[in-house]
């Protein structure tokens, strides 16, 4: 049996659809629960779903965040398979049939995932992301997993038995809490990519719901300063506690694999603070440093060279003139470049 998970808060208005493209599924339905946890809606949506009957299972819960609203479900949940979705996306009609046969095809799997097909709303046209996709055992492969993007909730599926480790989530996290089983389950079993775009993944402008806000596709250059802070604090939040999982787990940055996870986690979120609060020229000489240190084996030898450049002029300029940095070095390669082409001429 495969579990739907849905997780819903004043989404009513989405959600009818998102079921549908469930029981429209090329897969027999006898073998789906479809489980619907509303995260304490005020809208209508316990009166839309009343027409579905016994076809779903909808539990409605005092508001707690997606961590609280995920670990009600998952108690509730029957499947060995366990399918994420939110309330305003949809799932084309070969994604249970296709995530099933992943894991039937290797038991050891922890965490099928696929591409989303981006669906804009106010325009009506579709794109597929084209994010790097990672399958493997983080433990074996460290330096690949730095490449490795959570997607969205309705990409991801799980063999329960792999996510008892992870569970129950800290309740604490209110968003993005399924980023935090997404960015660790690879510490605990093998994940699949499947390439095929099997979600469409719904952008429907801002929304007032914070519970709902579009953390995936946000444009940080338009963002007000006081989205970016709240953006920032909630991926801290859910980088504490992936940080405090593995410490817990015994999990040690002597491990290769932990070192470039916590790392990477570092320099993403330095990248979001620095948006909303300059850092000092030290501060950023190290973020230089360490991006080198963590992505260095993906990076050409006179990319590394160039970043240390910057990371030491860096120390010169600071992060708010860094931009007349890179300008510099850019004028400078230019330059060289045309004494060697002269050079090379010449002999």
């Amino acid at each position: 049996m495969i579990t739907v998970l849905i997780t819903t808060h004043n989404y009513g208005r989405f959600l009818e659809q998102a079921v549908d493209s469930v029981l429209a599924q090329d897969y027999p339905l006898d073998q789906v629960q479809i489980l619907v946890v509303d995260d304490g809606s005020t809208d209508d949506t316990s009166e839309r779903v009343k027409k579905y009957g016994n076809k779903i299972e909808y539990f409605y819960k005092p508001n707690g965040g997606q961590a609280s609203a995920l670990n009600f479900g998952f108690l509730h949940a029957r499947g060995e398979l366990i399918a994420l979705m939110d309330a305003d996306d949809l799932f084309m009609p070969s994604k249970l049939a296709r995530i099933a046969e992943a894991f039937q095809q290797d038991p050891s799997l922890g965490m099928v995932y696929h591409r989303p097909q981006e669906w804009q709303v106010e325009t009506d046209t579709r794109r597929d992301w084209d994010y790097p996709l990672i399958s493997g055992d983080a433990h074996k492969e460290p330096d690949q997993f730095l490449l490795y993007v959570p997607h969205p909730t309705s990409c991801i599926s799980f063999r329960r038995d792999s996510l008892k480790p992870l569970l129950p989530i800290p309740e604490h996290i209110r968003m993005i809490a399924d980023c935090y089983l997404v960015a660790l389950i690879p510490f605990l079993a093998p994940i699949r990519a499947i390439p095929e775009s099997l979600t469409v993944y719904r952008i429907h402008g801002k929304n007032s719901e914070p519970y709902f806000a579009n953390l995936y596709q946000a444009d940080d250059k338009r963002m007000p300063v006081e989205i970016r802070e709240r953006k920032a604090g909630q991926w801290q939040i859910v980088v504490d506690a992936m940080a405090k999982w593995l410490s817990d787990n015994g999990f040690s940055r002597k491990d290769r694999a932990v070192r470039n996870f916590l790392d990477r986690w570092t320099l993403s979120q330095d990248k979001e603070r620095f948006i909303v609060r300059p850092p000092s020229r030290l501060q950023y000489f190290r973020h230089l440093l360490l991006y080198n240190s963590c992505y260095g084996p993906h990076i050409s030898r006179r990319l590394r060279i160039i970043n240390y450049f910057n990371a030491y002029g860096a120390l010169i300029t600071g992060y708010k003139h860094f931009y007349w940095l890179e300008v510099s070095r850019k004028k400078a390669v230019k330059l060289i470049r045309k004494v060697f082409r002269r050079e090379a001429t010449a002999t």
